[in-house]
């Protein structure tokens, strides 16, 4: 008898330690789920909306440059810390995609409202023959004060295109001064660190690219 009682004693704690595993193991269950779920809506909530320009963070592409602006300045990204920053490549003599694009950015600028002290529009010349510093000063300026025209020499503009990922051919015309200039259309986006974030495509519109601006700078906030 005191056998049975004791297998008896020993069945029940047996069971009792089963119940109490299946209760933690349910309470840990749960909350796992919680802290799943939790997990989930917070990264639901800190995602937003999309960018309108394509996301490109991390590209191991475009991410320095030393130019010359139009006024003679040595320039790199790290001169424009702070603000959201733009590059479209570009000549001055094209006749539509270079104007309108410029039109769009400085656009872009005047929705930003206040936050467009805090933008800065570069134009980056595939026409260094013909693209004087008075020229694209003289053009910038057309489309926006504070915007800068970059330029390298001809020989390290090859090397620039590949280092950006960008397309340019010269295009002869009637005369050798006559020639137009094949060239890729979009923009490059950079966010306050001087980070490239985003390829805006050609005709995005203002809307769009002021709304990537402002979201670049809301995360710096």
């Amino acid at each position: 008898m005191v056998r049975y009682a004791s297998q008896r004693r020993y069945d029940m704690y047996l069971c009792g330690l089963k119940n109490k595993l299946a209760v933690s193991v349910r309470r840990m269950g749960a909350v796992a789920v919680v802290a799943v779920g939790a997990l989930l809506l917070s990264a639901c909530a800190d995602d937003g909306p999309p960018f309108v320009g394509i996301d490109v963070t991390g590209a191991n592409y475009a991410n320095a440059f030393t130019l010359t602006d139009h006024n003679g300045v040595e320039r790199s990204l790290g001169d424009f810390a702070g603000k959201v920053v733009v590059i479209f490549f570009g000549y001055t003599q094209c006749p539509d995609v270079c104007p309108s694009s410029m039109t769009e950015m400085a656009e872009a600028k005047r929705l930003l409202g206040a936050d467009g002290e805090r933008f800065q529009g570069l134009f980056l010349s595939v026409d260094p023959e013909r693209d004087t510093p008075e020229i694209m000063r003289a053009y910038v300026s057309h489309f926006d004060d504070s915007f800068l025209a970059l330029y390298t020499q001809p020989g390290a503009l090859q090397q620039l295109a590949k280092d950006f990922k960008i397309y340019f051919k010269k295009v002869p015309g009637p005369t050798p001064t006559s020639y137009t200039m094949d060239h890729s259309a979009g923009s490059y986006v950079y966010d306050t660190t001087g980070q490239l974030r985003l390829y805006n495509r050609y005709n995005t519109g203002a809307a769009g690219l002021a709304s990537d601006v402002k979201r670049l700078l809301a995360e710096a906030s």
